[in-house]
């Protein structure tokens, strides 16, 4: 199932109070367009941690796992194979 309705609510409440989730395109590098900066990836990978009860580790903290809504889908759709591996 998908979250991303809920991954661009969150990106647009926290890093785009100007525009609507409907206008916030999935493949958006937030990254590389200065939306989100070093310290909003440390937020954004809080909130994942949180709102889909993952444990982020050292390994998954590549930029292209947070670098748009798709991007960060799919990470947690991919996330329970990783558990207990």
């Amino acid at each position: 199932m998908s979250h991303i309705e809920t991954i661009k609510q969150f990106i647009v409440e926290e890093f785009l109070p100007d525009v609507t989730p409907q206008q916030l395109a999935d493949d958006h590098d937030l990254l590389s367009d200065g939306v989100i900066d070093s310290l909003g990836v440390l937020k954004l990978i809080a909130w994942v941690e949180d709102r889909f009860g993952l444990a982020v580790d050292d390994t998954d903290l590549d930029p292209d796992n947070f670098r748009s809504a798709a991007s960060i889908d799919a990470f947690v759709a991919a996330a329970p194979q990783r558990v207990g591996s």
